[in-house]
């Protein structure tokens, strides 16, 4: 059974950078693409960036591209999310998802962590 785990949010000032983690056990992780998605309350879940299982394919919402970086780290299981320029909008529940398809594949992302949450102050 895969389980996915988030780490690494926490309480940030705008302006300011975090840098959330997310490993994934149970199956081997380079069989999985990975992606991160957030959620902030009273809005649907948004799909932020997915990255390959080889790691060299990337996926970003416009909406974010250029200011978060999705990377992973294969020998270490671990899926990276950097969150540089932050504002108050990006307030939300991040959230870490495998995928067994192509890192394109949104409905395949299937095996969710619980989430961590990102508070970005004003």
């Amino acid at each position: 059974q895969v389980q996915v785990q988030e780490s690494g949010g926490g309480l940030v000032q705008a302006g300011g950078s975090l840098t959330l983690s997310c490993t994934l056990s149970g199956r081997s992780f380079t069989r999985f693409a990975m992606g991160w998605f957030r959620q902030a309350p009273g809005k649907e879940r948004e799909f932020l960036a997915s990255i390959s299982q080889g790691a060299k394919l990337t996926l970003y919402n416009d909406s974010v591209k250029g200011r978060f970086i999705i990377s992973r780290d294969n020998a270490k299981d671990t899926v990276f999310l950097q969150l540089n320029s932050l504002k108050p909008e990006d307030t939300a529940v991040y959230y870490c998802a495998a995928n067994r398809d192509a890192y394109t594949s949104m409905a395949s992302f299937r095996s969710w962590g619980q989430g961590t949450q990102v508070i970005v102050s004003s």
